[in-house]
Order: C-alpha cells, then structure tokens, then sequence
C-alpha cells in the first residue's frame, strides 16, 4: 500500500486544481431562444380587447354586408349562370363565417341568425340589397357592375371600420376580408372588359381605384395583413 500513500497527496492536488480550473472557466452558453418577428409577434396569437359602441356597430355591420354580397351573388348567378358569381359567392360565405367568429368571441348577438337569403335585420342594408338585386337582374352588363359596386362598398366601409378600431384580431380580420374584396374588385371589372365595358368607379376615389387595379390577384394571408397593419399603426 505504499504506492497509495506516494500517489495520494498529488491525486488530490491534481483533482482539486482541476476543479478551481472548471469553476473559473466561463459557463456555457446556452443556445438563444428564437426571436419572433415582428410579424410574428403581431399575428400570433391574435389579441382581443374590448369594443367599444363603434366597434360593435361595425363589426355587425360588416356581418350583414357580407351577407348581402353573398346573397345578391347567389340570385345573380341563378339569373344568368355566371361562374364569377357562383364562385364569389363561396368566398363571401368565408367572409361571413370570420365575422360571426369574432361576434362569438365578443359575445354579440349575431344580426344574421336564422334569416333566409335575402332577409336583413338592418333595414338599411335590406333596401340597399333590394336595389342592387333587382338592378343587377336587368342584364349581365348590369349585373357585374352590381357586382363591382358592391365591393367597392366593402372596401370603402373596412377601411372607416379599420380606422375606428385598434383590437389586433380586428384589424387582421378587417384586412383579410379587404384582400378579398380587391380581389373580387378586380374579377369584376375584368369580366366587364371581356365584354367592352369600362368600369368607373363609384365610391373608391381614382388612385385608390388604380392601385387596387395595379394589383396581383391572389390569396389573403399574413404577409398582406402584416404590411397594411405596420403601414396603418405604425406612420
């Protein structure tokens, strides 16, 4: 057992300036968390807050305008068997199902309910569907242009509801449904001009109305919402 007796003392040492060595050494440094981006952090999760009367009154609003659109598309498309029509229709049922997504996560009663194609409960928006239904019933070139005012209606009304809110969800909702009303803009004013017609617009002003023109149509998502919520809130 001499050896151990030897060998003992200076294992020990050993041992010990190793474990100074490993406490001065610096820690290791753990790998970052991801960032979000500022996209990221805008978008998800979406943040709810409370409405006030205005926002309240929109958001209904902006339910039974979609509806509208979705029920005058549907009478137009029985009326002359038109795909642009039938196809809008589908989107505008999307619009509609977004708004009553955020009506039952603010607790609203929904304006629509249980009534049938072509019954509102806003007696404004009920004389408005009336008239451009029963315009858009006298011819195709009549019809698509029905089809036109109607969302340049929806535009102009998003843009006055984006301006009296600033619940996130709200706006990304907003702008969603903006994206694909421009869309549906644009898709209208195209099949006039297959048919000789020029579109002029009625309630957008002439830049605006060239801008959306100017546009690529295609889908709605995040990137859109993310650079019109910075270019709005953050001027």
């Amino acid at each position: 057992m001499t050896w151990i007796r030897t060998w003992l003392p200076g294992l020990m040492m050993l041992a010990l300036a190793l474990a100074g060595a490993f406490a001065m050494a610096p820690a290791a440094q753990a790998a970052p968390a991801p960032v979000a981006s500022a996209e990221q952090r805008i978008l998800a999760p979406s943040q709810t807050g409370e409405l006030d009367e205005q926002e309240i009154a929109d958001l209904l609003w902006m339910r039974e305008e979609e509806k509208l659109a979705r029920d005058v598309y549907l009478a137009l498309a029985d009326t002359w068997n038109l795909q642009v029509f039938t196809n809008i229709s589908r989107s505008e049922q999307q619009h509609m199902d977004t708004m009553l997504s955020l009506i039952n996560t603010y607790g609203l009663e929904d304006p629509v309910g249980d009534n049938p194609q072509g019954v509102f409960t806003n007696p404004d928006l009920q004389a408005l569907h009336d008239q451009l239904l029963a315009q858009g019933k006298t011819s195709q070139i009549e019809a698509l242009r029905v089809g036109a005012t109607i969302e340049e209606v929806d535009i102009v009304d998003l843009e006055r509801a984006i301006a009296d809110t600033d619940n996130p969800d709200v706006v990304q909702a907003y702008y969603n449904l903006m994206c694909g009303s421009e869309n549906h803009l644009r898709a209208f004013v195209r099949n006039l001009a297959q048919q000789g017609e020029t579109y002029t617009p009625q309630y957008l002003d002439q830049a605006r109305y060239d801008e959306i023109m100017a546009g690529t149509t295609g889908s709605c998502g995040p990137q859109l919402t993310y650079k019109t919520y910075m270019a709005f809130f953050l001027q």
